[in-house]
């Protein structure tokens, strides 16, 4: 099969990404799953949204097994529980077919993802795909 040039250029960001880097994209393809899981409740699609809720589950739960509990400190102490709550919320929002929940996740997740930004150490892009792509952000 051959790649898109998208999916090449994600290929090479995720290989040659630094661990903070990594971080970054993890929250925000959970955004971005919640966001169109949000979309999906609005217009009735359940198994759509249910695949989205899936999706942004199975990151955080990444995002959580990521912690490193030894050097993480503070930091790993804090997200642990918060990324256990956003969990909760995502199936309790499937299981109630409400939005507020929905809501709460993707604004929690907004608000941590800037922060790992802000952390995040400034990279050029590679000139073959700076024109093409814009850098990484938190919103959509």
């Amino acid at each position: 099969m051959m790649k898109s040039t998208y999916d090449a250029y994600l290929e090479a960001e995720v290989l040659g990404a630094d661990p903070v880097t990594l971080v970054h994209m993890l929250y925000r393809g959970a955004i971005e799953a919640v966001g169109n899981a949000r979309r999906h409740l609005a217009q009735g699609a359940i198994r759509e949204r249910s695949r989205q809720i899936t999706k942004a589950w199975q990151i955080i739960q990444e995002l959580t097994t990521s912690l490193d509990k030894e050097r993480g400190g503070e930091i790993s102490r804090r997200l642990q529980p918060l990324y256990a709550y956003m969990q909760t919320r995502l199936l309790d929002g499937n299981a109630r077919q409400a939005d507020a929940p929905l809501a709460e996740v993707e604004s929690l997740l907004s608000t941590l993802c800037e922060a790992w930004e802000a952390a995040k150490p400034a990279l050029p892009a590679p000139p073959a795909v700076q024109a093409d792509y814009a850098p990484l952000s938190c919103s959509f």
